[in-house]
């Protein structure tokens, strides 16, 4: 058995949050846990106490929480979680009103802003204000189409303080991707910005909006942040009014929240949309929250005055998860701008620079510093930071190796999975244990994670379908304008009866950790054996001229073959030399079964907004089918180079 690559010293382990709560539940329940293998399977046997007891640990503030913890844990879907408390989303994050930093607001082009605990508190009072002299109230929804930026932030906290539901598009969506997402909501209220930066570049959102605005009548009033100019054009855009003048005419007084269900409707989140059109996801506000002030404080060891920095857009899943840490105390900081600019390594800079604890960087980031060469622990100060996540797609043992020899030796490194279905992780790490190279640390508390084979029998040891087979708080409580609920059974419970088919392709070691070996619609037959697209590009990675690859299967005479991309660095030249050299790569490091049929160089490779390579609509152009959602594309100019017609290689 290989060595840790990691593992906590004895004063961290003691100073854990989660040893603490293991303490606590010891001696609540009269039970003798001694490690997190041991805390899981509680958590897991006994969901309503350990579930009672991640509620009085992370103090969740409730105007009732009931005897009642969880009804019909073994009924999915449909087991109700806390069916007697009454509690709000905002009152929980804003419990704290002292004068130290709620949000620290990052720009690419330099600017910074801080609001204490207090002054958050004071916007989201002005502006829960104007929203219900709006009209807004329980269950109307409230849009935003905004960079990340702490209005946005601000709005949130605002709808979800009046009962209302909350959802969010990124503005690296188009017209049309926004309309397809916000127009199925039928908001009141839209908050948006006149513009935003990106790679050194200005974009103007104002056209945008005015055309967002034409298209939903329901949207009664348009929030614009001037980010651009002191005084933005926006007459010709109807409802439209500057932020603060909106503003003007409210004071800060105690905010009046509203008192709700567990199970009341607080967000809505989309799915990808490249598989079709996008899916409104509707999330609970207790769900949510519970869910991640347990992830906060025991999977990642969040305490008070600590610096929570996740990388992120403010229309994806992982921009809710992160405000959530401000429930456990902790500040914020967000930043609105490339990850690559104005310098190559901004990302860790900037968690430099603010003293950073806990910080979350894509995994495609992390593979970019890699490439080129940089060594942060050089070049940074980065001794406050305590836990590293990376994620967004599969993160490889390389990976794990780099963090601990070129960022920071003692730090926590995570590689959470689990997304915008859960609103949470269903696999994660806790920082009490060993960690091994290229392996998530730990199946998520309170999840009853496993894998199955087409049998639907457990494994170990093997990959398959990872699932939940137990009843998890941040389940979806619905999807939009699905009345008999057939479309959200479909999408999560018809492959396995009863179970939650995640959609990922796993292993779960001996070790209880977790292998992601991708998506499990995307998995490759190399010649009637079935892989994950992550153990090629793991190998592909290793080849210093490519910056990035997609694998995909391709029909082909009755049966199917592998098709590799590679998209070359700049400097890089394709021969058959090379890829010559990365099928040995493959061959020696995997199999020969595992040697694509075809490599193909490409000038570019399709991602999504949220900066994940579309395996999907690689997949869909390679087999001649047509691409449903390129709003879901940020670069769909990419697909031309994937079709039959345009490469010859794909014909024979």
């Amino acid at each position: 058995m290989s060595d840790p690559i990691w593992t906590p010293s004895p004063e961290r382990v003691a100073a854990a949050n989660l040893t603490a709560f293991i303490r606590e539940v010891n001696g609540r329940y009269g039970i003798n846990l001694s490690d997190y293998d041991g805390l899981h399977r509680f958590s897991v046997d006994s969901p309503d106490r350990f579930w009672g007891a991640v509620w009085d640990f992370c103090e969740v503030i409730a105007e009732a929480r009931g005897e009642c913890v969880v009804d019909d844990p073994a009924r999915m879907p449909g087991a109700r979680w806390f069916p007697d408390a009454r509690l709000n989303f905002a009152r929980n994050l804003l419990r704290r009103t002292d004068s130290e930093p709620a949000l620290i607001e990052l720009r690419e082009d330099g600017r910074r802003r801080s609001s204490s605990f207090r002054e958050l508190y004071e916007r989201v009072s002005r502006l829960s204000q104007l929203m219900r002299s709006q009209g807004v109230g329980i269950g109307d929804r409230v849009a935003a189409y905004a960079p990340n930026i702490s209005e946005a932030v601000v709005g949130m906290l605002a709808a979800t303080s009046l009962g209302a539901i909350w959802t969010c598009c990124s503005p690296e969506y188009g017209t049309a991707a926004a309309v397809e997402r916000i127009g199925q909501l039928t908001p009141k209220l839209l908050l948006t910005a006149d513009g935003y930066l990106y790679g050194g570049r200005h974009f103007d959102l104002l056209p945008r909006v005015r055309e967002i605005v034409s298209q939903i009548p329901s949207i009664r009033r348009v929030l614009v942040v001037p980010l651009s100019d002191a005084i933005p054009a926006i007459e010709s855009i109807p409802g439209a009014v500057i932020w603060e003048n909106a503003l003007a005419s409210f004071s800060p007084r105690q905010i009046e929240f509203e008192s709700l269900p567990f199970d009341h409707p607080a967000f809505v989140l989309f799915s990808s949309g490249t598989s079709g059109a996008p899916k409104c996801i509707l999330h609970s506000a207790g769900g949510v929250l519970l869910e991640n002030l347990k992830s906060h404080a025991l999977q990642f060891d969040v305490k008070a005055g600590d610096r929570v920095y996740m990388s992120c857009a403010s229309g994806w899943v992982v921009w809710n998860i992160m405000l959530v840490a401000l429930g456990c105390g902790a500040t914020v900081v967000l930043y609105d701008g490339s990850p690559f600019f104005p310098h190559r390594d901004q990302l860790v800079r900037q968690a430099a620079d603010e003293r950073v604890t806990l910080v979350r960087w894509p995994v495609r980031y992390v593979e970019t510093l890699a490439k080129e060469g940089f060594e942060p622990h050089k070049e940074h100060d980065l001794g406050a930071l305590r836990t590293l996540l990376c994620s967004g797609s599969v993160f490889n043992a390389e990976g794990y190796r780099y963090v601990y020899e070129h960022v920071k030796r003692d730090v926590h490194l995570v590689s959470p999975s689990g997304g915008t279905d859960s609103c949470g992780s269903l696999v994660s790490g806790h920082p009490i244990g060993p960690i091994w190279a290229g392996e998530i640390q730990a199946l998520a508390l309170g999840m009853k994670v496993e894998t199955l084979d087409e049998h639907a029998h457990p494994l170990r040891g093997a990959p398959g379908e990872l699932v939940v087979t137990g009843a998890f708080p941040s389940m979806p409580v619905s999807y939009w304008n699905d009345p008999d609920g057939s479309r959200y059974r479909n999408a999560y419970f018809s492959h396995f009866t009863g179970v939650w088919r995640h959609g990922d392709w796993a292993e779960i070691t001996e070790r209880n950790g977790v292998i992601i070996h991708g998506r499990s619609d995307s998995t490759l037959n190399a010649r009637g054996v079935r892989i994950g697209p992550a153990e090629l590009y793991q190998q592909v990675s290793r080849v210093p001229q490519v910056a990035e690859c997609v694998a995909v299967a391709q029909a082909w005479e009755g049966d199917s073959r592998v098709i590799l991309f590679v998209k070359l660095q700049p400097d890089a030249a394709w021969d058959e030399t090379l890829a010559q050299s990365i099928r040995v790569i493959i061959r020696d490091n995997l199999s020969p079964r595992h040697v694509p049929a075809r490599i193909i160089a490409v000038p570019d490779i399709p991602i999504t907004v949220t900066g994940k390579v579309s395996e999907a609509a690689v997949h869909n152009a390679v087999n001649g089918r047509e691409v449903t959602n390129l709003n879901a594309l940020a670069n769909p100019q990419a697909l031309t180079y994937f079709t039959p017609a345009q490469l010859p290689q794909l014909r024979s």
